[in-house]
């Protein structure tokens, strides 16, 4: 991908500065953030450069969007609420952040004739599949978290204007995502749980969960390899490595990368074993179609968790 004119929204926060970085090297990036999670910080190394713009607003602005888009080649719609959690609190988040956003960013493209947009969902999409490894073909697909509901209308809307109104999309159904510049998830909660009691360590519900995990530049690179190969008029992808690891076994690496012993685990049990309301179990990602195109993890789930660790530890000092 070079001289191509992007906008990437929700650039400043964890997956979407990243992408940034990469982009930037040889592309015209604007990036657009409210910055309710984001940090300006995470591009400080971009601004003052000629092919870099950073835009404070938000997607619910609908003629600062307009704004934003015009003119671009294509956009990476990376911006969103992703506290999966958040949804059996504040009913409403998902929607307006989600939802909401999606569909005024695919308004100000129809309006402006920007055809091109690549999509960060969510495996959460397949709710508890019966199928592991889950394709991109499984079916039907019955998120039980307001979030994966949230990504599922997203990705609905963005395939109804491709055919509708002549466009391109790129859809990318992340494993967890981890590592430098993470705001939340497991290992930021457990990292912070035990600065502040080295000896104890609450575990939310029974400790089995066992999910997939991915570092975030090899995300990243990810999301740009699918753009530069699939031409499809939807391309939909699962992203994540090709194993999986469980929570406990994730506190483990923790406090071994803290230099902790003897941390005493408290399961918390949860909802049948589960951590909240809309927490998937078990989750692990059929990555054969982005395999397909030449593109692999080069971290299984343990090695992803442990350099994120590493970083993290460096920012949360």
């Amino acid at each position: 991908m070079k001289n191509k004119s992007i906008l990437v929204t929700g650039g400043a926060g964890f997956i979407g500065s990243h992408l940034t970085d990469m982009l930037v090297a040889e592309n015209e990036v604007t990036v657009l953030d409210n910055l309710s999670s984001g940090k300006k910080e995470h591009l400080d190394r971009h601004l003052g450069r000629k092919n870099f713009e950073f835009l404070q607003s938000d997607l619910l602005d609908q003629k600062a969007v307009e704004e934003a888009v015009a003119d671009k080649d294509l956009v990476f719609h990376v911006a969103a609420n992703p506290d999966v959690k958040l949804g059996a609190e504040d009913t409403r988040v998902h929607l307006d952040q989600n939802v909401l956003a999606t569909y005024n960013l695919l308004e100000a493209m129809r309006k402006s004739g920007v055809s091109k947009i690549a999509f960060t969902s969510t495996s959460t999409v397949y709710g508890e599949a019966d199928l592991i490894p889950t394709p991109e073909d499984y079916g039907p697909l019955k998120p039980i978290s307001l979030y994966g509901a949230s990504k599922l209308s997203c990705e609905a809307l963005i395939s109804s204007y491709c055919h509708t109104f002549e466009m391109q999309s790129w859809i990318y159904r992340f494993a967890n995502i981890v590592g430098e510049r993470g705001t939340h998830g497991v290992l930021v909660d457990f990292i912070r749980k035990l600065q502040e009691d080295p000896r104890h360590l609450q575990i939310l519900g029974s400790g089995n969960q066992r999910k997939s995990y991915l570092e975030v530049k090899d995300c990243a690179e990810a999301m740009v390899h699918c753009v530069d190969r699939a031409d499809e008029e939807t391309n939909i992808f699962n992203i994540g490595s090709s194993d999986f690891v469980d929570v406990t076994r994730i506190a483990d690496i923790v406090a071994e990368e803290m230099g902790l012993s003897d941390v005493e685990y408290r399961y918390t049990g949860g909802i049948d074993g589960r951590g909240w309301k809309g927490d998937v179990k078990v989750m692990l990602l059929d990555i054969d179609r982005i395999r397909g195109l030449g593109w692999k993890p080069r971290q299984g789930s343990e090695g992803a968790i442990r350099t994120a660790v590493r970083a993290l530890l460096r920012e949360l000092q």
